[in-house]
């Protein structure tokens, strides 16, 4: 077993990886990559390049990799929604858009209560067609990863946009909420804080909301503590474990809350996605590079 890719903390994690399948390196060359979105009727993924103001292409059937969007308004996190668009989450212009199918860029939400929001990090759809999404401050805080501002709403929040439009901030209690992810019944939805990056006085760990039908939050108990650096983006396999981004890789978590192994990069990890034809590659966004190691085990479907 090649033990640089993979470290077994519970025996549960054995069994989900082929120790002859290593991390492959497939591209590098960004400042920080981010935000993986898997499109399967093409075979590829998107990513973002945050301070390079650029999404990247990477093609599964050939190994190319190609500009997708320059500029792309320093966009962070992405996601497809159900009918197969670009979700995504915009530092520059501060808002989250969506691509539609003739190429065509339209605003999803730029304001909550007549105030511009602070910069969009991740995003997710619902299969109602509601829009979930975090918005921290790290993209106004520098011009590193969009334009320098104040924020106009003085805080740090969870939204819901709903297929009429309108914006509900749902979790109001976060310091910087980051990736964020559902359960695979939707009843769920897991919520990372980046605040250590604030000072060690915060949080650097995920939490579970209860989401009722009509879209209430409540609860927001904690579901882990990061064991090296910071959580940031994640996603779920088809068995409810979560694979989230860390300072020494991929760690994976079982439902129950156990953190039972690892997946080792040589960078620091900022988000995964599952793809292939069969949900069973991960994807990884580490730093200057794009990563992927195939598994044993399969990503939810969420398209």
């Amino acid at each position: 077993m090649p033990a640089e890719d993979y470290e077994i903390l519970d025996p549960r994690f054995a069994r989900l990886f082929n120790g002859s399948a290593h991390v492959e390196k497939l591209y590098t060359g960004c400042r920080w990559a981010e935000g993986p979105a898997w499109f399967p009727a093409g075979r590829y993924v998107v990513w973002s390049d945050i301070p390079n103001n650029r999404m990247l292409r990477y093609d599964e059937t050939d190994g190319s990799v190609s500009v997708f969007r320059q500029p792309c308004g320093n966009s962070n996190g992405n996601t497809v929604d159900r009918l197969g668009r670009l979700v995504s989450c915009e530092h520059q212009g501060r808002r989250v858009s969506r691509t539609e199918h003739d190429g065509s860029i339209v605003t999803i939400a730029d304001r909550w209560q007549g105030k511009r929001l602070n910069s969009p990090n991740d995003v997710v759809v619902k299969s109602d067609g509601s829009i979930w999404f975090t918005d921290p401050a790290y993209g106004i805080e520098t011009d590193y990863e969009g334009d320098k501002a104040e924020s106009e709403i003085g805080a740090c929040y969870v939204y819901r946009v709903d297929p009429n439009g309108s914006i509900e901030a749902v979790i109001t209690d976060m310091v910087r909420p980051n990736g964020l992810a559902f359960s695979l019944d939707e009843k769920q939805l897991y919520v990372v804080d980046t605040g250590r990056t604030h000072g060690p006085e915060h949080p650097a760990h995920m939490r579970v909301f209860d989401v009722s039908e009509s879209g209430r939050v409540s609860g927001g108990r904690l579901f882990a503590d990061c064991t090296a650096g910071l959580f940031d983006g994640f996603r779920l396999d088809d068995a409810g474990r979560i694979w989230t981004s860390a300072e020494d890789g991929i760690h994976c978590y079982d439902p129950d809350g156990t953190l039972i192994g690892k997946v080792k990069v040589p960078e620091v990890v900022a988000n995964c996605v599952f793809g292939g034809a069969k949900l069973n590659v991960l994807y990884i966004c580490g730093t200057t590079s794009l990563y992927g190691v195939r598994l044993m085990v399969n990503g939810a479907r969420t398209f």
